[in-house]
């Protein structure tokens, strides 16, 4: 066990070492999307903002594509046995209903060491997630690596029939999986903001499948375990005025406790929406398209967005030392967060 004292502790830096993604072969294009759905192309790409998105095969599951895309990192970055945390951070659309993943994400890994858990917060989840690994690892000097890992096959719950979850067909699937250590050298993670209004707590759900309305004949014959809104344009009146504003609170109020502004933001890891809140966002942020990720050939991953944004913004060579990075998205329900990193490392 480690003993370091305190002061060591927080003398250390605390962040993100290494990022991966899995994404499944199976792919789905904008005109595949049209087809389905009746939208026009051209519509599904400049207003969905998707030219494509993956879809998992009935052999993949949310349990799978999380270990496959951690396996990345277990492969080349970190021996499994050094790992003292896992924390699933991903789409609580699992492999079976009351079950958790991370015992099976830990045993597959071979992570003999680690304890695991989940988190669930839907796709506000990764800046939280942040924000929990940095603040286990400072609370705790036993604990040196903890691996975030998460899943998404949320394509399988989008009905394309149904008009109500329109915004839904983005929906697509893939892992992805950031190790969180004490004594990075990749980058800082710095401060968080976290908000929730639970007005919004009715408005998203998947109706069958709870205490509610447990599985029946009558509740697949009404096709209820899928997505749905039971009142958009309700939903849409109330969160249109607040959303955008949300989003650049907990962005702003993240960088003030990081002693940073606006103007020091280098690069914005959103979550993926459609085109035109992705743009408003960006002009309330004072920033350019070419300072964020946007998952166009993607789609929308629940909680994993941020994550998949940061290992693409290092694939691509986008992050220099000293760069101040935010992760923000948000959640059904209705979470808005985002966290600071500050980049120490060149891309590779």
């Amino acid at each position: 066990m480690n003993h370091l004292d305190a002061n060591t502790i927080h003398e250390q830096t605390i962040g993100v070492e290494a990022t991966s993604v899995f994404f499944p072969e199976g792919v789905e294009t904008a005109e595949r999307l049209a087809e389905k759905t009746g939208i026009p192309t051209r519509v599904i790409i400049e207003k969905f903002g998707l030219y494509q998105k993956h879809v998992a095969d009935d052999t993949l599951h949310a349990s799978d594509l999380a270990v496959l895309a951690a396996q990345q990192l277990t492969e080349s970055v970190i021996d499994p046995s050094e790992i003292d945390v896992i924390i699933y951070f991903g789409s609580p659309h699992k492999d079976y209903y009351v079950w958790s993943s991370a015992p099976k994400i830990t045993y597959e890994l071979k992570a003999t060491n680690a304890y695991g858990f989940e988190m669930m917060n839907v796709s506000s989840c990764f800046p939280i997630a942040l924000k929990v690994a940095k603040d286990m690892l400072t609370a705790d000097a036993s604990i040196e690596n903890i691996l975030l890992v998460a899943g998404c096959k949320e394509s399988q719950i989008v009905d394309y029939d149904n008009p109500r979850s329109r915004f839904m067909f983005n929906f697509a699937d893939g892992g992805t999986a950031a190790l969180v250590k004490r004594g990075a050298t990749k980058s800082k993670i710095l401060h968080s903001c976290v908000i929730t209004d639970g007005s919004f707590h009715d408005d998203i759900r998947v109706p069958a499948g709870g205490s509610r309305h447990q599985p029946s004949h009558e509740t697949v014959e009404n096709r209820l375990h899928y997505i749905d809104v039971p009142n958009p344009v309700d939903m849409k009146e109330r969160l249109d005025p607040i959303s955008i504003p949300n989003f650049v609170h907990v962005v702003e109020q993240a960088l003030a406790k990081s002693n940073r502004s606006l103007q020091d933001l280098k690069l914005l890891l959103p979550l993926h929406t459609k085109r035109s809140m992705f743009l408003e966002l960006l002009e309330r942020l004072q920033l350019s398209e070419e300072q964020a990720v946007y998952l166009d050939h993607y789609g929308h991953l629940s909680a994993l967005d941020p994550c998949i944004g940061l290992h693409v913004a290092q694939q691509e060579g986008r992050l220099a030392p000293g760069d101040i990075v935010v992760a923000v998205s948000a959640g059904t329900g209705y979470t808005w967060a985002a966290t600071v990193l500050e980049w120490l490392a060149e891309s590779q």
